[in-house]
């Protein structure tokens, strides 16, 4: 099992967008935050590249996501 959090920075005008996609997300736990990020992302998946193909296709490929930032849980 791999996990991360995953801290995401959107555009204004797209927060509530990219909520409803980031919540669709298999293994996902979606907390919304005010502060430099918008969103964490509790992420699990079944391995490191199960979860590296996820952020990668399902998160930072998100029309209005500005930026990640990614902490893997050792």
């Amino acid at each position: 099992m791999a996990k991360a959090f995953i801290m995401v920075n959107t555009e204004p005008t797209e927060t509530n967008r990219i909520a409803e996609r980031l919540k669709a997300i298999r293994g996902a736990v979606v907390y919304e935050v005010f502060g430099p990020f918008d969103f964490i992302v509790d992420l699990e998946a079944d391995t490191p590249e199960d979860l590296a193909a996820t952020l990668r296709n399902s998160i930072r490929s998100l029309r209005g996501v500005n930026t990640t930032l990614t902490c893997s849980v050792m």
